[in-house]
């Protein structure tokens, strides 16, 4: 499918900012700055109140929250039908802006009932699983559509940058946390985030209205805004039957092992060092923005050219490399500095490098799978990765496993990702030919 590249168009001032980090062409301003500023709602709006949940968590334990794990899990398995439906059902231009619109809904009627009595576990306990299923179903939705616009090729020279936009959206909204959060406490933060999704609504529908407007190849006709018809359950029989989509989910499954490893430790070390709830929250806020000020940096200045130049296994494989020798300083010195470094390190080539090409990888595909197929694997797969290695890691902690020998654990797994990235990079980067002929296998 070809994406926007024809006709002109008079670059604003963001326009021509953005088009000195990454090749854009002129008929891909529009788009390319539209999509910048809703990923900056979606991500501004979702780190915002990131920290009040980690919050939560370090308040409710890591036995607590492991069993969460579980239990995200469990709802984000239920959200996937409910998506796949409403897919079958309704046109994209009709449901995406709704999406953003329940989010909103629900983080402001969080925020009501935390101000109402903050020590509410039962609302603390949901708000934690509500969270941690939206944030990898919103950012699916966001990229599934993007997947839509875009090529191959220019998935490659366009979606660092279009990151970038989610990442500096990612460091204002934690930003704003730190600095108000004293002022209007946990349940004004939520007020907050709600108000970004409000945002987000807007663009959404601008963004659906520049990409009515993109003039259509005849070669390569975009699939029309119709509801999708077919099974709620469809995405389930797409991955199984195909070793591209289950390549990726074993990526992702090892993807969320490590960050589950390395997300139980931070919950351990700020538990030991701080002990105010609002402190807590600036620390985990504080490496909210340190995080996201490197990425952005690395997204519009080096993501889009280690992508054209080195293609998509670089972006699947540094990070897991780097995640090798982070667990290995772990199991030599576990301190919360030590922790923070590698923490920070994780996030950042994550964000900047892991999921502009895990994004890459379904540019192969026909837009069900983009929106299905994808969709499960990016939201429950995931959380069924964070929930099994959570029950692991306490299971081992429980049965005497000392922490350097969790953490060379972790060392063995980065190695087990950094392989399966190396291979899946490969298969992309043969093109569209194999990955469609296993797709399209009965």
């Amino acid at each position: 499918m070809s994406g926007p590249g024809s006709g002109v168009a008079r670059p604003s001032l963001l326009g021509q900012l953005l088009g000195k980090t990454a090749r854009i062409e002129p008929g891909e301003v529009k788009i390319v700055v539209t999509a910048f500023l809703l990923f900056f709602c979606v991500l501004g709006g979702y780190f915002a109140v990131r920290p009040v949940r980690e919050t939560v968590g370090t308040i409710l334990g890591s036995d607590r929250v492991s069993d969460l794990y579980v239990v995200t899990w469990i709802v984000s398995l239920a959200v996937v039908p409910l998506y796949g439906w409403a897919c079958t059902k309704f046109r994209r231009s009709a449901f995406l802006p709704w999406i953003y619109g329940v989010v909103a809904l629900s983080l402001a009627g969080v925020g009501v009932a935390l101000a109402a009595d903050e020590t509410n576990a039962v609302v603390a306990q949901s708000f934690y699983v509500w969270v941690s299923v939206i944030n990898l179903f919103i950012v699916s939705v966001f990229w599934s559509f993007l997947l839509e616009m875009f090529d191959a090729n220019q998935t490659k020279r366009l979606f660092g940058v279009i990151a970038a936009g989610g990442t500096t959206g990612a460091l204002v909204g934690p930003l704003l946390t730190d600095l108000t959060v004293t002022w209007i406490g946990n349940p004004g933060v939520l007020f907050m985030g709600a108000g970004f999704f409000v945002v987000a609504i807007l663009c959404q529908r601008r963004l659906l209205g520049v990409w009515e407007r993109i003039p259509v190849d005849p070669a390569a006709p975009r699939a029309p805004d119709r509801p999708m018809g077919g099974n709620p359950f469809s995405g389930f029989t797409l991955v199984l039957k195909s070793p591209y989509l289950l390549g990726i989910a074993l990526f992702v499954i090892l993807l969320a092992s490590v960050n589950t490893f390395l997300y139980f430790e931070q919950l351990r070390l700020v538990s030991e060092t701080f002990t105010d709830n609002e402190q807590r929250t600036q620390v985990f806020a504080r490496l909210d923005y340190i995080v996201q000020g490197l990425t952005v940096l690395l997204q519009l200045f080096v993501t889009g050219r280690v992508a054209s130049k080195l293609g998509v296994v670089a972006l699947l494989t540094i990070v897991p490399v780097i995640m090798v020798g982070g667990f290995l300083s772990l199991a030599a010195v576990n301190t919360f500095a030590v922790l923070a470094v590698v923490f920070v390190l994780r996030r950042v080539g994550e964000y900047a490098f892991i999921r502009p090409g895990r994004e890459m990888l379904f540019s192969l595909v026909d837009t069900e799978t983009k929106y299905k197929a994808k969709n499960l694997i990016d939201v429950p797969v995931y959380r069924g990765g964070d929930a099994l290695s959570a029950q692991v890691k306490t299971g081992l902690e429980a049965g005497g496993m000392s922490l350097v020998g969790v953490a060379l654990l972790g060392a063995a797994l980065a190695s087990a990702w950094a392989l399966n990235g190396w291979w899946l990079g490969r298969r992309q980067a043969t093109g569209g030919a194999a990955v469609n002929s296993q797709l399209a296998r009965p």
